[in-house]
């Protein structure tokens, strides 16, 4: 198009030319007065020379119409790319959101939330299923917009120059439809992801949710359950284990029984408070009888003889003195190598010995007697035998404890329930007239001093 006006300049100044020299006149050069087209001739007072030929005036106006289309050309190019500015915007924060969720998937269920309460586009609701409405929306929305930019982009006001100088419409380039069209299928893939990612993102988050109810649930209707336990148990105790059993006859109908049954131990320790004033001999504190073996292991005071420990029918005499009527910290300790055991009172390690039923370990399923000494599993009992008084906090461990662990017990200064019997209201029952009361050992203990 350039050259075809450039053309038409040269032929028109040829002409010029040759009319002069014809009739002999000169080229005078004047100023162009702002505004006047290049190629019209003026005369020396700026006044514009009446052009003599018809096609020059035809020349001059397709120039001008030619000058106008080229304009018009480039705002509709401005316009267009501004209209893909604004896509790649939408684009950009349609991404930004994609990856705000994406972030917020891997922070947890708390985050998860923080996310969904924040507004990551500039045109989302904070609630899922409406964000996921909002897109749909945004994107018919954008959809139709650049369907009706391409219906009124499909032709341009261009003039087409003919002879006959009239002006005709062309379509518009095919490179710039085919460049929207991609931008709009793109864009539109783009939603659609997005939106299918929501949709499982909402999955998820409800699937979570109803795990996390169903958990919750789970952990109250359990704690509903020991609350329930709790009340049906609740007697005028403190608290589980401030109790003691008394036994206030020699006979052989009182007794306690701890339901636990002890597994095969290779070491023990046996920690109690006592008070007894019986004479002679505190009787028996506690036995513990298996199938076969009915003094697997015994503590026992009859008549005039010391205290006795029996492992498996084998016999320790022990170093203490319990029969004055206050309350007494006694432990016992006792490993199979060697048959090593160890007497405490009050905190005091008292005595040692060995060789008490070595390298055999205590056997597991048997029945633990409190106040009595069985002469078959559970029963048989001999009045001759029985304690008389008071007992409290007998608990069991199978291992040794250390003299500082017992220490602390014996001084109240350490609270070490038994990892095999513990000392619980629960685990104890009384039969044939053997009560169970209140008691506070420690604060007992500090009144009786």
């Amino acid at each position: 198009m350039l050259a075809l006006v450039v053309g038409l300049l040269y032929l028109v100044a040829g002409r010029a030319v040759r009319s002069q020299d014809a009739t002999g006149s000169r080229f005078v050069c004047n100023a162009i007065p702002p505004g006047a087209e290049p190629g019209c001739g003026y005369g020396p007072t700026g006044n514009r020379v009446q052009s003599s030929s018809p096609v020059e005036d035809e020349l001059r106006n397709t120039i001008i119409q030619l000058r106008e289309t080229i304009l018009q050309q480039k705002e509709t190019i401005v316009s267009q790319q501004g209209t893909i500015k604004e896509l790649n915007s939408k684009l950009a924060r349609c991404e930004a959101a994609a990856d705000e969720s994406s972030q917020g998937k891997s922070r947890g269920q708390g985050s998860r939330r923080k996310e969904y309460g924040k507004n990551t586009m500039g045109d989302l609701p904070r609630d899922p299923s409406e964000t996921i409405d909002q897109l749909g929306k945004t994107m018919q929305s954008l959809k139709g917009r650049l369907e009706n930019l391409e219906q009124q982009s499909l032709r341009l006001p261009i003039t087409n120059v003919s002879t006959a100088g009239v002006s005709a419409l062309t379509p518009l380039p095919p490179e710039l439809r085919e460049l929207l069209r991609q931008r709009l299928g793109a864009l539109e893939t783009q939603l659609l992801r997005k939106v299918a990612e929501l949709e499982e993102e909402k999955s998820q988050l409800y699937n979570e949710t109803a795990a996390h109810r169903q958990r919750t649930e789970s952990a109250l209707n359990s704690l509903l359950e020991r609350i329930t336990e709790l009340e049906k148990n609740n007697n005028a105790f403190k608290s589980p284990e401030d109790f003691k059993v008394s036994l206030s006859l020699r006979t052989n109908y009182l007794y306690g029984r701890i339901k636990k049954s002890l597994p095969e131990m290779y070491a023990f320790t046996v920690c109690m408070w006592l008070k007894s004033s019986a004479s002679p001999g505190i009787g028996t504190p506690f036995s513990y009888g298996v199938p076969g073996q009915a003094n697997e292991i015994v503590l026992i005071e009859w008549g005039n003889n010391p205290i006795e420990l029996l492992v498996n029918d084998k016999v320790a005499q022990l170093p203490l003195s319990v029969s004055d009527g206050r309350w007494h910290h006694i432990c016992i300790t006792w490993t199979t190598r060697d048959g090593f055991w160890e007497a405490y009172q009050d905190g005091e390690r008292l005595g040692t010995g060995d060789n008490l039923a070595p390298w055999h370990p205590i056997k597991p399923g048997g029945v633990i007697i409190l106040g009595q000494e069985q002469d078959i599993v559970g029963g048989r009992f001999d009045a001759t035998q029985a304690f008389v008084g008071e007992l409290s906090q007998f608990n069991m461990w199978d291992r040794v404890l250390r003299p500082v662990d017992i220490m602390g017990l014996a001084n109240c200064s350490a609270y070490m329930p038994g990892n095999v019997v513990p000392w619980i209201d629960a685990n104890v029952e009384v039969f044939g007239g053997a009560t169970k009361a209140a008691l506070e050992i420690c604060e007992d203990r500090a009144f009786d001093s």
